[in-house]
């Protein structure tokens, strides 16, 4: 009897012993990248992104993939929640200076839906989702009034002197479930200083020059813009080291602050890319992917990782003239970051909300293959759920399709339909080859520029992404049937409370 019992011991350790690890889950997100940036995806590509050409060849690459947003807050929502972020009250643009959190304190996030499985869960870098800013008149939040996204609030720019920063902060990645925060927040937003968990690791106190890129406001002594990129990259690192010596499986959700504005490129990296300092930051960008795939290789975690590598949207094309620049000056170098669609970041065309979208698991994921289906970042939290069998809250991740099986080469196509969102509020919906805008500007940046093949003037556009990529041929007018179908589905999700039925 005993024997027995010793060999069923044996057998139950060496299953334990033997049992897999969920995976490490590493989201990449750059910050006004291009389609048409890194050469994998870019064959003209004037910047060379050794690192994600590299990932792409031990991974797969997506090559229809798209933000829910063609602007940063929205798509950092969607994202972290697998919702449209114009089901909010933010209906157009981005969170501004001072503004309090987007993310709902009762919403399923990436992170709180983590914590089923046991993960350490770390945010590093870029945050852009709001703050509660604590007021030094008086106990609680100076900012629970203010509303959201308005750009041009009267006095915006003078409501940090109601902020007393030493105190703790309210609302950010602690409170939408991330275990551990370091960043900066927004790169070009005042407090210029980093962030701990919830708290400025060294309190603001000179005023930001005017000469300086960014938003004005306080900002800590020794501020350097150029810092921020290096600093959030060995923090990430450090991070996967530390994480390296624990069972627990971590999520690191790591968003750089690059090529966004402040164009700012190391001297390290100044003159790498023939694309002037734009294509030296997007050369920055490669950089920090592979310092995060060496940290994983290193520590021997990569076999065990799934990596995630996108953006938040397209790239402005600026040049970096003073770290900025006129947007699509970039392009006088011979290297379009939207190519080969039409449009930029912020517009509903192509260029504003297709990312380059790339994932990496070995022995999982089959290397160096190529996946045409349709996805949006909003898929992540739900595919990610799937293949950790964790079941789907179905008051959650409205908008979200769980694409894991496209992941494993089951080239049945998963979703149908996909609802586009530009800077300006400008809806558009795609199903099949077919697209169809609700009006007929560009919805963001490009409005005003001088861009061949503009639409018609009509009431609304409808392409055949299939036929014409760049969206030159407007069939709003000679379409009705497929206008009329488009306009009743995306008026249908639009009214309902979700798009995703699963």
């Amino acid at each position: 009897m005993k024997k027995i019992n010793i060999l069923l011991l044996a057998a139950f350790l060496l299953s334990a012993c033997t049992k897999e690890k969920n995976p490490n889950i590493v989201i990449i997100l750059a910050d006004d990248l291009g389609y048409g940036d890194p050469q994998v995806y870019n064959s003209e590509s004037k910047i060379p992104t050794p690192n994600i050409d590299g990932l792409a060849a031990e991974g797969m690459r997506f090559t229809d993939a798209h933000t829910p947003s063609s602007v940063c807050t929205p798509t950092r929502y969607g994202l972290l929640t697998g919702r449209y972020a114009w089901r909010t009250e933010l209906k157009k643009s981005v969170l501004w200076m001072w503004d309090k959190p987007l993310i709902e304190k009762d919403r399923l996030t990436f992170p709180k839906m983590l914590k089923a499985k046991d993960y350490s869960t770390a945010c590093i870098g870029k945050w852009h989702l709001g703050w509660r800013w604590p007021s030094n008149a008086a106990d609680g939040y100076m900012n629970d009034t203010i509303p959201i996204g308005n750009y041009g609030l009267k006095g915006r720019n003078k409501l940090w002197k109601k902020i007393d920063f030493n105190k703790t902060l309210g609302g950010g990645p602690l409170e939408a479930g991330f275990d551990y925060y370091f960043g900066d927040d927004v790169p070009n937003f005042a407090p210029y200083t980093f962030f701990e968990n919830n708290k400025l690791t060294k309190i603001p106190d000179l005023i930001k020059p005017n000469d300086m890129y960014g938003g004005p406001g306080p900002m800590s002594e020794g501020w350097k813009l150029e810092n921020v990129m290096p600093e959030i990259t060995k923090r990430a690192v450090k991070y996967i080291e530390e994480k390296t010596q624990s069972d627990k499986p971590f999520f690191l959700y790591f968003a750089l602050t690059a090529p966004h504005t402040p164009i700012a490129p190391t001297d390290e990296f100044k003159g790498k890319s023939e694309a002037g300092l734009y294509g030296d930051f997007v050369h920055e960008v490669d950089w920090s992917v592979g310092q995060i795939i060496k940290a994983l290789k290193q520590s021997g975690q990569f076999e065990n990782t799934l990596i995630v590598f996108t953006s938040d949207n397209g790239s402005p094309q600026r040049d970096g003239t003073n770290m900025g620049g006129q947007i699509a000056s970039v392009k006088k170098y011979g290297h379009d970051p939207s190519r080969p669609w039409k449009g930029m970041k912020a517009d509903i065309w192509e260029g504003g909300h297709r990312v380059p979208f790339i994932t990496s698991w070995p022995g999982k994921i089959v290397a160096n293959t190529v996946n045409n289906q349709l996805v949006c970042l909003t898929d992540i939290i739900s595919s990610v759920a799937s293949i950790l069998e964790i079941p789907r809250d179905k008051d959650a991740m409205e908008d979200s399709r769980d694409i894991s099986p496209t992941l494993f080469q089951n080239n049945t196509p998963i979703r149908e339909d996909l609802i586009h969102h530009s800077g300006d509020g400008t809806f558009a919906i795609r199903k099949g080859d077919w697209k169809l805008i609700e009006g007929v500007n560009a919805g963001g940046f490009s409005k005003g520029l001088k861009i061949e093949g503009i639409p018609v003037e009509t009431k609304g556009q409808l392409y055949n992404i299939n036929n014409d990529p760049s969206e030159g041929n407007n069939l709003y007018a000679k379409n009705k049937k497929k206008v009329q179908e488009l306009s009743q589905l995306l008026n249908k999700y639009k009214n309902a409370d979700r798009s995703s039925y699963e």
